[in-house]
């Protein structure tokens, strides 16, 4: 495996190239959610390089993005096992270097869910994969679905700007008990992981409904809202059925929708979402 620390070092790699590249974005703190990205990514090329870089114009303060939790050592064995290509961790001078002034901004995808509630957060995730995407010039593109807004975002740079990438969504990765994979989980005491699970909970009784012919929008925000409340530990921040594809809110869903929540549980806030769709027989 070859480490990376300069654009100019992925130049170099990419330009002698012979065969399709997949691109996996991290900010490290691997975990198996990463794990099955990078694992699809080797499947469906002939090379696969991981970028990790805790990007500090996705974080409100400085303070936010110093706690951000790492573990490079453990990252690098990681990778490694899992045979990846190159990986690419350059420092904060390499990718914004004194002077910089050029940002990325999807405009209405920006403006909902994580973007009202972390200013310049969509903007931090746009800049920073156009400029992944420029310099690996990848094949594919590997994102979770559990970062659904992230998602819809990089499909809507790609689509606008028409770069020549396919943008690979792969499904949630959870633990046994239903909690989506994260690297902030690891933030959470005892008492507040067994409360998380109520996350899960709350989108699975929707899914249900929603199967079961609910289509009203404000009904299926209210089953989650009713299953949250039950734990006084979680504080809502916002549920969410939107379009699938601009994340307009929606009053009644039609065709397909993400629904995604966010939840305060002590100091962390979690984000989770699953999708609803028309299953139509055939």
């Amino acid at each position: 495996m070859q480490i990376l620390k300069s654009f100019n070092d992925v130049s170099l790699v990419v330009d002698n190239l012979s065969g399709t590249l997949g691109l996996v974005p991290t900010m490290g703190c691997l975990h198996a959610g990463h794990l099955s990205l990078i694992k699809q990514a080797r499947m469906q090329n002939d090379f696969v390089a991981v970028s990790i870089f805790v990007n500090p114009i996705q974080f409100e303060s400085e303070k936010d993005a110093h706690e951000y939790p790492r573990n490079f050592e453990s990252d690098i064995a990681m990778l490694e096992s899992e045979n990846v290509d190159f990986v690419f961790i350059p420092d904060i001078g390499e990718v914004f270097p004194y002077g910089y002034q050029t940002y990325v901004t999807v405009t209405e995808i920006s403006r909902v869910l994580e973007g009202s509630r972390r200013p310049g957060h969509m903007r931090g995730v746009a800049t920073i994969v156009t400029k992944l995407l420029i310099v690996f010039r990848p094949d594919s593109i590997y994102c979770g679905q559990k970062d659904g807004q992230q998602s819809i975002l990089i499909k809507r740079l790609v689509k606008d700007l028409r770069i020549p990438v396919d943008v690979q969504v792969c499904p949630t990765v959870r633990d046994s008990d239903g909690l989506a994979l994260s690297s902030r989980n690891i933030y959470l005491s005892a008492k507040e992981r067994k409360s998380s699970l109520l996350l899960y909970s709350s989108l699975c009784s929707v899914q249900d409904a929603f199967r079961d012919g609910i289509k009203n929008s404000h009904i299926l925000r209210n089953i989650i809202a009713n299953v949250l409340t039950n734990d006084s530990l979680l504080e809502t921040v916002y549920i969410s059925i939107a379009d699938f594809d601009t994340l307009e809110e929606l009053d009644q869903v039609c065709n397909k929708a993400l629904c995604s929540i966010a939840v305060k549980v002590g100091s962390v806030v979690l984000i989770d979402n699953i999708i609803l769709e028309e299953v139509l027989n055939e």
